[in-house]
Parts: C-alpha cells; structure tokens; sequence
C-alpha cells in the first residue's frame, strides 16, 4: 500500500524462482491478497477466524501437527500452481483452513450475512459461490477445497478405514520445535531437587527471620 515494493515482486513466477533464484515468490504470493478493499477484508477475517479456531480446536496442544499442516498445504498448492498460472494463493490457502475447518465440525450450523443458513460442511461452497458474484475466478476457490479435502482425506478419513493407515506423519523436527517435550516417566530427579527435600515456606520464613 505505501509502494515500497509492487506486487511484481511478490507473484509466483516458477521461471524467476527456479532460474533467477527469486526463492521468496515461494512464500510470498501467499501473502498478499490485493490492495485494500472489501476482498482483502473479507479474507483477512476468515483467516484469522478459521485458523484461531482450528489452533485452538481440533490442533490444541498440537502445535507441530498445525504447522506440518500448513506446510502440507502450501506444498500442494504450489505443484498445482506450476501448471495452472496461477499468481497468488492466499485465498486458497484461506478456503483450505475453512475446508478442514468445517468437515471437522459438520454440526456446527452457519448463517451467511443473515441469508443463508446451513451446515458447517458448506460453508467453503457458499464462500466459493460468494466469490463467483464478486466477479472473482473460482479456480482459486477450488484449489483449496480440493487442498484441504486431500488433507482431510488422508488425516481423518483414511486412517480410519479398514486396512488404512495414517499416512502424514510430522518430522520429529517440528515436534522437537513447536511441541514441549513430554516429561520422562523414568526420570529420577537429584535429591536436592525431590519436593520432600525443598524447604517450607515456614522454614524458610525461620531462616530469614532467625529468632
């Protein structure tokens, strides 16, 4: 907005990051979600909403697991990118956190702008419907479903079926990282530091204060 820098810079563009090194565009189209406006707003809300929620839900506690599913997903979008000329993805990535979102809770009922109310698993549709009337491609829209329905799919559907197996599994890296470290059950603290040898408070009140 103050036009330090263009959007030029930003896009997906596989020839500039594969031949020039432009490595950022990577991360960047992600980030950037057009001028100031009442679609850059829209966006911003569903994604702090939907990626609060989802943190807080469905992730609590797991925050390694929440990261690897961000990285997942940007994967994903970015080989689709490579063939569909597509230049920006925020807004997929935001319609795949509502998607993961809202299969996860299909109970939960919705109402858009007091029009419409249905189901949680709709939702990502009537956003793409949404879009549609803003005059805005759906190619971005479908991305994300289609992103965030592998996720899910290979998540919580699979391995749930017979012969399945849970198939993303989190680096121990990212654990080792984001998650804190579950306490040893076999670890045998120093005497010193056993709670029947630290002082009572009364104890200590005698010490400070000696008569």
């Amino acid at each position: 907005q103050l036009e330090f820098i263009t959007p030029f810079q930003l896009y997906f563009n596989p020839d500039l990051i594969f031949r020039k090194f432009q490595i950022w565009r990577l991360i960047t189209n992600f980030l950037f979600f057009g001028p100031l406006g009442f679609s850059f707003f829209f966006n911003m809300i569903f994604l702090y909403r939907y990626c609060r929620m989802l943190e807080e839900g469905s992730f609590r506690g797991r925050t390694a697991d929440f990261v690897f599913m961000f990285l997942f997903g940007g994967f994903l979008m970015t080989l689709f990118g490579l063939f569909a000329s597509l230049f920006f993805l925020g807004q997929a990535f935001t319609i795949m956190l509502v998607y993961v979102w809202s299969r996860r809770n299909p109970y939960i009922r919705m109402n858009f702008f007091g029009l419409l109310n249905f189901q949680a698993p709709f939702l990502p549709w009537v956003l793409m419907g949404f879009s549609l009337l803003l005059g805005n491609s759906i190619i971005i829209d479908l991305l994300g479903i289609a992103v965030g329905h592998i996720y899910y799919f290979l998540e919580d559907v699979f391995p749930n079926q017979p012969g399945g197996k849970k198939l993303l599994l989190t680096p121990s890296f990212l654990k080792m990282v984001f998650d804190t470290p579950e306490e040893d059950p076999n670890y045998n603290p120093l005497p010193e530091d056993r709670p029947e040898h630290q002082p009572r408070d009364h104890d200590q009140n005698e010490q400070q204060h000696p008569q």
